[in-house]
């Protein structure tokens, strides 16, 4: 921590720059290669038309977005209205400035850390940003003053307060083990061992919770364009459209950062390239770690082009009824082998991979069902009551009553003759 606050005032605005350059730029990729992967997973192709093999069509929907006129619908809380998207991106992008792309580097003659600042808490202060950026969500289908945009951004306060407990749980065991809650100190905390080969049911719990505060399938019920036309931006238009669409991939950038910096060593070089003496030095940290944020991104794009959108009934009882109580009781057996560790227990890290992987396969065996629609039709209607099937002796479909019974004759020596 001591090597913070002490850069020049214009290379702390340089380093601001570049993260804000970076979150951009990769906004406008994965829009792109979202677009392709999914083309590609679905047998058909993805953009092609704008730019060479379409690769500007990010660029070109962005700059049809800034051009298209702003249309704020009669009758919006307009004060409110206007403020909701700026509320949902500006934490978006500050989240960011606590995340380590690298270690300490020279920059003309200056020492600095590539990191734009740290605190003591400084995930804590992470979850709290993203927890401020759903207020612009709620806000915006308050004040669009439609049914619509209202029941998703409800949608969207259920859905952030259940999958915010559970993604705090997960966290909870790496400040065990690592003893700060610093993102800097955690990166240096597993410059041996990442934590997700130590903490595995944590990382599977923050994978899934991860996905559910980002509103990305097969979670994003607040936006269900089945159900809510759009969700909670449905009255939305032009640049303010925009500014969501911006914060939504923002904050998918920003939970994969901290993934990569929590449970796989943060910019530490993977193996075996860590085995290269200067692989944990300079620039070439940058690259691993730009490596394995985008590994995360890719993750979400596969959800998206394999998982069918889960019922709201589903999603919630997920939430409280599977990563929660898995997560406590992962969080008790954690801090008993902490302890024990602390007490000079010698086999304490092979205790904790063995009870690791054990929790960890009775968390999969338990997501499988929800997440791959493994209920059965039976199941569903005796969950919900539905009456009983009818007979097979009656039609399938009702018919009108005939006319008379002259006309049922005739019809039927119609038939056998």
């Amino acid at each position: 921590m001591t090597g913070f606050g002490h850069d020049t005032w214009w290379l702390i605005l340089a380093k601001a720059i570049a993260v804000f350059v970076f979150l951009v730029l990769t906004v406008l990729a994965a829009i792109l290669l979202e677009r392709k992967l999914l083309g590609r997973m679905q047998m058909r192709y993805g953009p092609n038309r704008v730019g060479p093999w379409g690769y500007l069509q990010s660029l070109a929907d962005g700059i049809k977005l800034a051009l298209k006129e702003a249309i704020v619908p009669a009758g919006v809380d307009r004060p409110v209205y206007l403020l909701a998207p700026i509320i949902s991106t500006i934490p978006a992008i500050t989240a960011f400035a606590f995340i380590p792309f690298g270690p300490q580097v020279s920059v003309f003659g200056h020492r600095t850390q590539l990191q734009l600042t740290d605190l003591p808490v400084a995930v804590l202060f992470i979850l709290a940003l993203s927890a401020i950026g759903v207020y612009g969500i709620v806000l915006a289908g308050w004040s669009s003053g439609s049914t619509y945009p209202l029941l998703g951004g409800v949608r969207s306060t259920a859905q952030v307060i259940s999958y915010e407990v559970a993604m705090g749980l997960a966290f909870a065991t790496v400040f065990l083990y690592a003893g700060t809650m610093s993102t800097s100190k955690i990166v240096a905390a597993q410059d041996r061992v990442w934590f997700v080969f130590l903490l595995l049911p944590s990382f599977l719990v923050y994978l899934v919770s991860m996905v559910g505060e980002t509103n990305r399938a097969p979670f994003d019920l607040p936006e269900a364009e089945g159900e809510l036309v759009a969700g909670f931006h449905t009255e939305y238009s032009s640049l303010t459209f925009a500014m969501f669409y911006l914060a939504e991939y923002i904050n998918m950038t920003t939970v994969s950062a901290l993934a990569a910096t929590l449970f796989f060593g943060g910019w530490h070089a993977p193996w075996p390239l860590n085995m290269w003496d200067g692989a944990n030095s300079g620039w070439w940290p940058v690259l691993w770690f730009t490596a394995k944020v985008w590994t995360f991104l890719f993750v979400y794009f596969w959800l998206r082009a394999t998982l069918p959108r889960l019922r709201y009934d589903q999603f919630m009882a997920l939430g409280w009824k599977v990563l929660i109580p898995v997560s406590l009781v992962w969080v008790l057996i954690a801090a008993i082998i902490r302890t024990l560790r602390n007490h000079g227990y010698p086999h304490w890290t092979a205790t904790l991979v063995i009870a690791s992987a054990v929790v960890a396969v009775a968390l999969l065996t338990l997501l499988r069902r929800p997440l791959f629609g493994l209920e059965t039709r039976e199941q569903d209607r005796a969950r919900i009551g539905a009456p009983p099937e009818k007979p097979v002796t009656e039609p399938a479909f009702p018919t009108p009553p005939l006319e008379s019974n002259a006309l049922v004759a005739a019809t039927q020596e119609d038939s056998n003759g």
